[in-house]
């Protein structure tokens, strides 16, 4: 294990990140290069708190718009494709070349240093999966300015907390966005409620009118709306461009704002050079997209951190082809849009969430879809499907690997990565890449090209170069391998990740250096490392459930429940117990095609399941309670579990306080889904405390 190249490129990295890192960036255009890669140094807070810092090719300058469009035009791959836009929602289809893309770009800067845009500044982009979000971003970081995307359709209270915390000079935005098959969803309300609601006022708000929706008369209505697509006409008549203006490594790109345990969202802040370095070598290294040809199909959205780094920068940072997808996995019209997609623009790397996977599952149980596609021969190039988000249950890994190795190109994997916000690209996943070239001349030792590691269904795969992942106790203490505990990594993190929190450095040590007095970065995950190196994230770390002394992952219950062969997705959380502390107890949804369940425990799935747990885990780990049903685990956007809802609404209802107020994030996907959970929980504990009175009145 130790002698393969993704272990020793692993070790190269943390060894010598000055060799390392410096080969990564002479990749790369510098408008000045810099003469070493990361510097350590001691960061003192306002209230006298020490810490160790550090920053990534400090002396450097660098363009990241230059890097992604222009070189690529020099270099003669201007009529290359850049961004495929596929909106089923609309039934729209578009291409830009990179000629194309730069034409645009620089035009757009162009209109943007006209507004009153400068280095240095914030532009809020609140837009919709169309090319011009694309577009706007690109033109911002030109005039070395930086961007911070929100999700389109967000309320207009969470983007009033973005504004009043980004401070923006303008807003980038569309009449609409549209959301699935409900149709056109309007944005003038939110955006203009934002603002009303903020005590900071952007000075300019910048319209992309789509057909589907108008924004009436935006030039006539005062507060500094302007209609976008006039702006850029006007522009181009009057050969208005900007060029490049490059930026220190160490300024900013963008800031993207992330859910908070305060309620408030913390802005988390990328350095240009850093950013441009990390993701170029993890798009060749780990996804295997080398440049021109390629095709790179990341079904998310720009305004999380995914959309970002691989919808975005990073295809076009090797100059290889995005996919820019407007649609829901299923519904826009069916289950098989992803692999239409594949087919349609000959993908080779799809790049989504879990629970996209699992309601494509849902709604094609046979994937009847799938084996369409593969009887066209319209998946033979597809190399790989990414997955990351949240935890995937080795079934849905396994599944789709089978599928994979039937259909896909030969040795095509599924492979589950783990990241975050703060970390700007995978933190741990199994490299597609050869190591050939992406080993420094010196540092090449016994590092001949091998296969890809394999993959083990459970697991998010080895660590990336430069992160530096470790198992700590509570006192943050390393333990032995593979035992459960919290997920740290030490300093400094890759060139991607952040290194601070924008205006607000003590939030930063409070959030991630202060619960292991600095020696760490905290994850706030919680998970182990196994003989072989492998990452196993089991769950968040305020998810462990603590039962009679014995801590349990959410995860691993998790996976014990998904075994079972009527269970689609399976969600726990604790119970509090006047015995045992907790209880883990779980939400079920049933496979399609395995009939409807019950809202209350079914006795005999009951029994089954907790006989896998106590098989699989031990008898201590056994349900203390159970719900089953259909539509009743609410997720954020993004795909993401929302067990602290689901922790909540338990503990109230174990209490009877069934309407007592619980946290919904902003992020939800569907409130609604929430109080069909909060309903359900009522009738179980209803239903509980019925036969507990039963049982106490015949004794």
């Amino acid at each position: 294990m130790s002698s393969h190249p993704q272990k020793v490129v692993q070790e190269l990295s943390l060894r010598d990140p000055n060799g390392f890192w410096l080969h990564h960036a002479d990749q790369l255009h510098w408008h000045k290069k810099p003469s070493c890669a990361v510097t350590k140094r001691t960061k003192t807070l306002p209230n006298g708190t020490s810490h160790d810092h550090w920053s990534w090719f400090q002396d450097g300058e660098i363009s990241t718009t230059y890097n992604c469009v222009d070189r690529h035009v020099q270099n003669g791959c201007g009529d290359n494709v850049a961004i495929i836009w596929d909106s089923p929602v609309t039934g729209a289809k578009e291409k830009y070349t990179y000629r194309q893309l730069l034409d645009e770009v620089e035009v757009l800067a162009g209109v943007l240093k006209e507004e009153g845009v400068r280095r240095g500044d914030v532009v809020i982009i609140y837009m919709p999966m169309i090319p011009a979000a694309l577009i706007a971003a690109l033109a911002i970081t030109r005039l070395g300015a930086i961007h911070s995307a929100v999700f389109g359709g967000f309320a207009a209270k969470s983007l009033a907390q973005r504004i009043e915390a980004a401070r923006p000079r303008a807003i980038m935005t569309a009449s609409c966005g549209i959301e699935g098959s409900k149709g056109p969803v309007p944005y003038r309300p939110l955006v203009e409620g934002a603002i009303e609601a903020s005590s900071f006022k952007p000075l300019k708000v910048l319209i992309w009118q789509r057909d589907q929706l108008r924004w009436n008369n935006p030039d006539k209505l005062g507060g500094g709306q302007r209609n976008w697509q006039r702006l850029v006409k006007s522009a181009r008549m009057r050969g208005i461009k900007a060029g490049p203006a490059p930026v220190k490594s160490t300024d900013g790109l963008y800031i993207i704002y992330t859910s908070g345990t305060t309620g408030l969202p913390k802005g988390v802040f990328r350095e240009a050079g850093g950013h441009a370095v990390g993701l170029h070598l993890s798009m060749r290294y780990l996804f295997d997209i080398q440049g021109p040809g390629d095709v790179m199909f990341c079904a998310s959205d720009i305004g999380w951190v995914v959309g970002h780094s691989y919808i975005l920068y990073a295809p076009l940072l090797v100059g290889a082809t995005t996919v820019l997808f407007e649609g829901k996995p299923v519904g826009t019209p069916d289950a098989g849009t992803f692999w239409r997609i594949i087919e349609e623009h000959k993908v080779n790397v799809l790049f989504t969430a879990p629970t996209a996977i699992r309601a494509i599952r849902k709604d094609d149980p046979d994937n009847k879809f799938f084996e369409e596609a593969a009887r066209r021969s319209g998946l033979k190039q597809l190399r790989s499907l990414f997955l990351a988000g949240e935890r995937s249950e080795p079934s849905v890994v396994q599944t789709f690997q089978n599928l994979l190795s039937k259909h896909a190109a030969p040795g095509a994997m599924v492979v589950d990565n783990w990241w975050s916000s703060e970390s700007g690209s995978p933190i741990s996943g199994v490299a597609l890449r050869s190591t050939v070239g992406l080993i420094p001349q010196h540092q090449r030792q016994q590092t001949q090209a091998t296969a890809p590691l394999a993959i083990r269904p459970g697991s998010a795969g080895l660590p990336m170069p430069g992160f530096d992942v470790r198992v700590v106790d509570d006192d943050g203490n390393e333990v032995p391998t593979g035992t459960m505990g919290n997920i740290v990594m030490a300093i400094p993190l890759a060139p991607t990740a952040f290194t601070m929190l924008f205006n607000d450095d003590e939030r930063f040590y409070k959030g991630y250096l202060k619960r292991f007095n600095g020696r760490w970065v905290d994850t706030g995950d919680a998970g182990m490392i196994d003989e072989d190196g492998y990452v196993h994230i089991m769950a968040r770390s305020d998810d462990i459930i603590n039962v009679a002394a014995h801590r349990f992952s959410t995860g691993a219950i998790e996976q014990a429940i998904l075994s079972h062969p009527d269970v689609g997705e399976a969600s726990v959380v604790g119970i509090p117990d006047s015995l045992k502390g907790h209880l883990p107890f779980a939400f079920i949804q049933p496979r399609t095609g395995t009939g409807v369940l019950p809202a209350t425990p079914h006795a005999e799935l009951f029994t089954a399941i907790n006989k896998i747990i106590r098989e699989q885990i031990g008898p201590i780990a056994s349900l203390g309670g159970m719900i089953q049903g259909r539509g009743m685990i609410p997720k954020t956007r993004s795909g993401k579990t929302l067990r602290r809802v689901l922790r909540e609404l338990v503990e109230n209802g174990s209490k009877g306080e069934y309407n007592a107020k619980v946290g919904i994030p902003p992020t939800v996907e569907d409130a609604d889904v929430v109080e069909k959970a909060r309903a359900i929980v009522k009738e179980y504990f209803e239903e509980r405390k019925h036969r507990e009175a039963t049982t106490k009145s015949k004794l």
